[in-house]
């Protein structure tokens, strides 16, 4: 099959072709580093996830590009609160999302440019906007675009503009404005006593200030698969659905106003949102689940990539605790089935053969339909039944089996937990509780060896009696 994927430009399923194949270009909106960020950023993130590991995995030589917001709105008023810098505010921030990113096994992008970094393609940006007309100065000495002057603005939102404001009263200075309401958009934005304070201006021919959010993105983007790759147009542009409009709306009539392509990007895929208990997870609702919270309590990022890929990245995602638990359950499952598999003995047989032909075409299949998460997880939870119950009749899976499984569960969904080590205290602890019920089962005292087999389990120790002896290991 020919991998396909929902074009939230066409808002159609199309099959997938980049500008110059086997090489992908593929820009992710990052973070704003002005606080830690959510599970609910997350979400958006581990879809991107997958679909850098699929398009990987199906022979795409793929360059990721991911943004580090460290200049805006939000960031400037935090810093004049805590009376420090931009650059020193976002530091442990930028730090923080990085371990959080590790511990969901997110694959780190190739680029991770920060937006005060590339004040020069930014001010290169805007002056090419003014030179061609589609850009102007203001009266409050910031520098915005004429969106009456890009006619294919609002192709992405679906919004109709033959409403927009004419004047001051249809521009817009703030990073974000409301929803479905179309007006010339910053770009530069004279600098204020705030942004002096906060260390959050620069020199440019067109006056002192600083970037809007959006033009940050579009600067950075092209100057980065420009000089990586030598192109102006992306293979791939991918967000949070809260992001079609303003921000990739005004990325798309910036960017190609600047360039003269037809396309920013070739295709938009949007993640939805993740809920707690029904409601969109935000910082302003209160309900807000942190991924370091989540790894603080013990949770295996196992069970969260389970749990994000059993609903599609285009539907909304529920956070709730159950689910939570449930994959966590599920997740284990997947591990013992690792464990058995990797440790088998016995002649290889055919319906380990069979299964994983079966197996493997379903699962390509499914993620090549859209990245259908769901249904690739449910192909390897079938996988998981019938493969315990060829183990269970004596047939070994042998090497072409057990590199099918890696490739399903480890390189492309990631869903095997770590494993727990115990330390030396509490490993010659169990070898000491496993000797005596050892003792206790040759006496045909069951009572006592189950008693150990509790104790053992109330400490995270899984006993298991195999035909070779008894092993343990850590829940």
């Amino acid at each position: 099959m020919t991998l396909r994927l929902h074009n939230t430009l066409s808002r159609s399923i199309e099959p997938f072709e980049p500008v110059a194949p086997p090489r992908v270009t593929l820009y992710s909106c990052g973070p704003t580093v002005w606080n830690y960020a959510h599970i609910g950023n997350f979400r958006t993130f581990l879809f991107v996830d997958l679909l850098r590991r699929w398009l990987e995995a199906s022979g795409y030589d793929v360059y990721h590009i991911m943004n580090l917001t460290d200049v805006d709105d939000r960031i400037i008023r935090e810093a004049g609160a805590a009376n420090t810098t931009i650059a020193d505010l976002v530091l442990p921030f930028i730090a923080a999302f990085y371990e959080d990113r590790d511990y969901l096994r997110i694959r780190p992008a190739h680029d991770y440019p920060r937006a005060t970094e590339f004040i020069e393609a930014m001010v290169r940006l805007v002056e090419g906007l003014l030179a061609n007309g589609t850009a102007y100065r203001g009266e409050d000495g910031s520098v915005y675009f004429s969106i009456g002057r890009f006619p294919a603005y609002g192709r992405l939102s679906r919004l109709d503009t033959r409403e927009v404001k004419a004047g001051a009263s249809g521009r817009v200075s703030t990073d974000e404005y409301d929803k479905e309401n179309a007006r010339d958009f910053v770009l530069w934005k004279a600098a204020k006593p705030e942004d002096e304070a906060a260390a959050a201006a620069w020199d440019a021919p067109f006056g002192r200030g600083r970037p809007g959010w959006h033009l940050e993105c579009s600067a950075m983007a092209l100057e980065l698969i420009g000089r990586r790759a030598g192109v102006k147009v992306l293979d791939l542009h991918t967000g949070g659905v809260d992001l079609i409009f303003p921000h990739h709306e005004d990325e798309i009539a910036q960017s190609c106003a600047y360039t003269g392509e037809p396309d920013f990007a070739r295709f938009w895929l949007h993640g939805a949102f993740l809920q707690v208990k029904g409601e969109k997870m935000s910082k302003r609702f209160g309900n807000v689940v942190t991924a370091r919270a989540l790894r603080e309590a013990g949770v295996d990022s196992a069970a969260i990539r389970l749990l994000t890929f059993q609903t599609h990245y285009r539907q909304e995602l529920n956070l709730t605790e159950d689910a939570l638990t449930a994959a966590g359950e599920g997740s284990q499952r997947i591990g013992e089935l690792n464990r058995r598999l990797f440790s088998s003995a016995g002649d290889v047989g055919a319906g380990f053969a069979e299964l994983m032909e079966r197996t493997d075409q379903q699962f390509a299949e499914a993620l090549d339909e859209d990245l259908n998460a769901p249904v690739a997880v449910r192909v390897v939870f079938d996988f998981v039944r019938e493969a315990n119950r060829l183990l269970d009749a004596g047939e070994a899976p042998g090497p072409r089996v057990l590199a099918h499984w890696n490739h399903w569960v480890k390189d492309v969904l990631d869903l095997v937990p770590a494993e727990r080590t115990a330390d030396t205290e509490l490993a010659a602890w169990v070898a000491q509780m496993i000797a005596e019920r050892a003792s206790a089962k040759s006496r045909r005292d069951f009572g006592a060896a189950d008693a150990i087999r509790a104790r053992l389990k109330e400490r995270g120790v899984v006993v298991e009696d195999t035909p070779q002896g008894t092993t343990w290991r850590m829940a």
